[in-house]
């Protein structure tokens, strides 16, 4: 064989190689956008990622959280959808407002939400809620069947069965606010029950990096914030209340729907996951090792839960 024909072969094996290089790398990762709106005067921080032209997700957190509980879980599903998590007032990095100025209240946040997707100009969209975003979501729901096409919740209870032992001192605080407050802010402020949070019941406690909690509790004991949680704290039990009217919601409109839920949560157990099949019966319900924040330690699992189940929508 001729030099320039064992040349001519080398480079085409280089060429073909590179080829298949190139076909072999990941797609090149999404991009996340800090980013902030006023919406009703509120200025509301959130993050975004993904083409504005993939189907739309909107991400609502829990207490005593804000976007970033989401940050990984955007990063692995933004080159396939837009995805976009905004902060409530009073969390995360948007604006407290003073409750002599701004309602806190469940209602109040689903109202807030809708016209935030109105500024950010999505009109369809999956929600995934946790904890706190269950309420707000459902609500925003209710309000806007037309908008929702597909719902995930995640530790986020729409029924009695999932309410656990430590709501019982919740009740003590709605039916004597005046002489249970001090004690329920002490304690919802406190390093120890925001890191009880998130580890519950997992017998497995190096799982979680202590920073979840130690940031979160900085947040909280931001001036101002103590009251605004316990705003919020007290108006949950009309979340309770609000329970059948959501279960009846979801038996009609028979969504798309994706459970999943850390088995190691103490404020809401894993009974109210099963629950949703009594509404849902095509609903996927997935029960994990993790905690009442499932991406604390099963973030790989919940994303391609999650990616499953928006594929096939």
């Amino acid at each position: 064989m001729s030099l320039v024909l064992r040349l001519k072969l080398l480079l085409l094996s280089l060429f073909l190689s590179a080829g298949t290089a190139l076909a072999d790398a990941p797609a090149p990762s999404a991009k996340m956008a800090y980013r902030q709106i006023q919406v009703d005067g509120v200025n509301i921080a959130y993050r975004e990622i993904g083409d504005i032209n993939a189907p739309a997700v909107l991400l609502l957190h829990g207490v005593p959280s804000s976007s970033r509980m989401y940050e990984g879980l955007m990063q692995q599903l933004g080159n396939r959808y837009h995805l976009i998590a905004p902060d409530y007032p009073g969390f995360g990095n948007s604006e407290a407002p003073d409750p002599s100025r701004f309602v806190y209240t469940f209602e109040h946040y689903a109202q807030l939400m809708a016209h935030f997707t109105d500024a950010v100009g999505i009109k369809q969209y999956t929600l995934v809620m946790q904890d706190y975003g269950a309420p707000v979501g459902m609500r925003l729901a209710i309000a806007r069947p037309q908008a929702v096409r597909a719902m995930v919740f995640q530790n986020g209870n729409v029924y009695s069965e999932g309410l656990g032992k430590m709501w019982e001192s919740r009740k003590a605080f709605w039916t004597d606010r005046a002489a249970n407050e001090a004690k329920a802010m002490a304690a919802h402020l406190s390093l120890e029950v925001t890191r009880m949070r998130h580890i519950g019941s997992d017998p497995d406690v190096t799982a979680y990096n202590p920073d979840l909690w130690q940031d979160e509790v900085a947040y909280l004991n931001r001036p101002g914030i103590g009251p605004i949680q316990m705003e919020l704290i007290f108006d949950y039990q009309n979340n309770l209340a609000a329970y059948p009217a959501w279960q009846q919601w979801l038996r009609a409109h028979q969504l798309p729907t994706l459970v999943i839920w850390g088995k190691h949560d103490l404020a809401f157990i894993p009974a109210g996951a099963e629950a949703f099949k009594r509404d849902l019966p095509k609903a996927q319900v997935e029960i994990l090792d993790a905690g009442h924040f499932a991406m604390d330690t099963r973030l790989d699992e919940m994303a391609g839960l999650t990616r499953g189940f928006l594929d096939a929508q």
